[in-house]
């Protein structure tokens, strides 16, 4: 209970918190593209979307007081921990800045400085980070089997640049200005890698929560054992 009680002061904020940013990144916020997809162009809000959900769905499993419901809501939302929230969250903030400090207007141009609040940009871009090593050390999460955890992972990714390459055919431009500076072969390699580099933010997050976790993963097997 008081587990469950401490979770549910850090989910419910943070919830609120993502869901106020998307609702007002997709309100108030202008974009430089002025196709029909406003924010849906972006990863970025892609993963703000499904970090509201995700968080979301820890509030609801958190107030949920029937078992069986309550083990339903587990698994989903470990699942999505592991196989969207985690990766995803990572590679936003870690490409972002990443690129950012090689030349920032391959991701963020200083145009953008007038559009986008500053408090809306680290909530976005740096809060994501601190807010999952937070949520790893409440919660226990239960990771899928890698086999089938990284291709759901990998398989979102594959969604989202499926989606990039149909806006760069159907209207004619590319949603990260780096992707326009580099050449065919050059966006091969620099899409290969980021997959690489999101698949293995899986295998990070798997990591962590068992190096975090370790001392119960160990009373769990030594309780296993006793029993054989």
């Amino acid at each position: 209970m008081a587990a469950s009680s401490l979770q549910s002061v850090f989910h419910v904020p943070i919830f609120i918190a993502f869901f106020f940013s998307t609702y007002y990144d997709w309100h108030y916020v202008g974009t430089r593209h002025k196709g029909p997809f406003k924010k849906l162009y972006f990863l970025t809000y892609w993963n703000a979307c499904l970090q509201t959900l995700y968080y979301g769905l820890c509030v609801v499993k958190n107030f949920t007081s029937d078992r069986r419901r309550s083990a339903q809501l587990e698994r989903w939302r470990d699942n999505m921990h592991a196989c969207v929230a985690f990766p995803v969250g990572m590679f936003v903030v870690a490409t972002f800045w990443a690129l950012f400090a090689v030349d920032r207007e391959l991701v963020f141009p200083k145009a953008l400085d007038h559009l986008v609040p500053f408090w809306l940009n680290h909530m976005l871009h740096t809060a994501v980070f601190p807010f999952l090593v937070i949520d790893k050390y409440l919660v226990h999460h239960q990771y899928p089997l890698r086999h089938k955890g990284i291709p759901v992972a990998c398989a979102l990714a594959l969604i989202y640049l499926i989606w990039i390459l149909f806006i760069a055919y159907y209207e004619g431009f590319w949603v990260y200005p780096i992707l326009q500076v580099l050449a065919m072969h050059q966006r091969v390699i620099f899409i290969s890698v980021c997959i690489s580099f999101f698949a293995s933010f899986y295998i990070l997050g798997e990591s962590l929560t068992k190096f975090i976790w370790r001392k119960d993963i160990q009373a769990k097997i030594s309780s296993k054992s006793k029993l054989k």
